[in-house]
């Protein structure tokens, strides 16, 4: 199929708005999270040590509303509030900030379906989602009810998780990964937080009896975590059970994820070895790293190219913002993955063949 023929889904995650963040000759004093730390170099756009400007995730949006972009909808894996203090958030100020990004979207894209995921910083105290309805759950289903159906709103409200079509036989389901994650205290012990691994099974059985196709969207995502040696973001029994679910459905197209700011790809293998399953982590678009990280974070947005009829995902293109966040705002593609990695497409099996190749490449001795 010629990519002229393939739609387009936009992929964001992480935003993490500071809303305190202001260009000072007091670099100890740009936004309120410091606490005494100096930014590098504070610029209009923001700083390497500090969240999201106002005028960052701004221009992140005008450049998505390009018109060589046109996508048909967008995917938004959460995290708005910044990372301050617990002391510094609130229940209500965790709602303002979702309410602020969320009318933000509304204002680029009044048209478009947007279809969001729950993070771990969209609660305060952060990471301690609970399994029932309260405040924030509450506060984001009205909020998001213009993009989705009376039912999802209902599940959002219960649970923060929902499924809903999306395209004549593409389903979409949001979870809310961070009842598994590891500083969740709230889950401890639980075999099954708010019933959202019965409701993931039978959403997806479901969907299989009536031939659809499936995108999975969460915040805290499965596997590996790409910056540790054996440890998973989530609890480990929970990520059994999740990829325990996952890998006998091979009629999820796509697993999309945020919150580890990292631009890496994982291949979920069925029982037989054989690959099953594409899964994307995105960048964020907050260019905040910790002292203790090597590495800056250039701010990221992504989009994907996928087949009109069977919703397979074909290419995978990244767009970051270049390193001077100072005066000027300049979106690039970064890359387009079936090209620099020399891939047919993004399916499971190219993605494979591509794991295998750099595997073997780690083998080869260096003479």
């Amino acid at each position: 199929t010629g990519s002229s023929c393939l739609l387009k889904l936009l992929y964001i995650s992480d935003l993490h708005l500071d809303p305190t963040y202001h260009v000072t000759e007091d670099h100890t004093k740009v936004f309120l999270g410091s606490t005494g730390i100096p930014a590098l170099g504070p610029g209009v756009f923001g700083d390497f040590l500090c969240d999201s400007p106002y005028q960052l995730i701004l221009s992140a949006f005008s450049y998505m509303k390009q018109a060589d972009l046109q996508p048909e909808f967008i995917i938004w894996t959460g995290d708005s509030p910044p990372h301050v203090p617990k002391e510094e958030l609130s229940t209500d100020v965790v709602i303002n900030v979702i309410a602020n990004m969320t009318r933000t979207i509304l204002q680029f894209f009044p048209q478009l379906p947007v279809y969001p995921a729950l993070g771990n910083h969209d609660y305060w105290p952060q990471d301690q989602l609970p399994t029932s309805t309260n405040a924030i759950y509450d506060a984001v289903a009205k909020l998001w009810s213009p993009w989705l159906n009376p039912e999802a709103v209902a599940t959002l409200q219960k649970g923060g998780f929902y499924s809903l079509v999306i395209k004549p036989g593409l389903r979409l389901v949001s979870l809310n990964t961070n009842l598994y994650y590891s500083p969740n205290q709230v889950t401890v012990n639980m075999t099954d937080p708010a019933g959202q691994f019965q409701w993931l099974q039978e959403t997806l059985e479901l969907s299989r009896q009536k031939l659809e196709k499936v995108y999975v969207i969460a915040h805290v995502p499965i596997g590996y975590l790409p910056y540790a040696i054996n440890t998973t973001a989530v609890r480990e029994s929970y990520n059994e059970q999740l990829v325990k679910i996952f890998r006998n459905y091979s009629d999820v197209q796509g697993q999309f994820y945020g919150h580890t700011h990292r631009d890496s790809i994982m291949v979920l293998l069925d029982h037989q070895g054989k690959p099953v399953n594409s899964i994307f982590v995105t960048p964020a678009v907050t260019p905040i790293k910790s002292l203790l990280e090597p590495f800056s974070n250039n701010p990221g947005i992504r989009a994907y190219l996928y087949h009109p009829e069977n919703y397979a995902l074909l290419v995978s293109l990244f767009k970051s913002h270049r390193r001077n966040l100072e005066q000027r705002s300049k979106w690039k593609l970064e890359y387009i993955m079936t090209e620099t990695f020399d891939i047919d497409d993004i399916q499971p099996h190219s993605l494979h063949e591509l794991a295998l190749r750099g595997r073997a490449l780690q083998l080869k001795p260096h003479m």
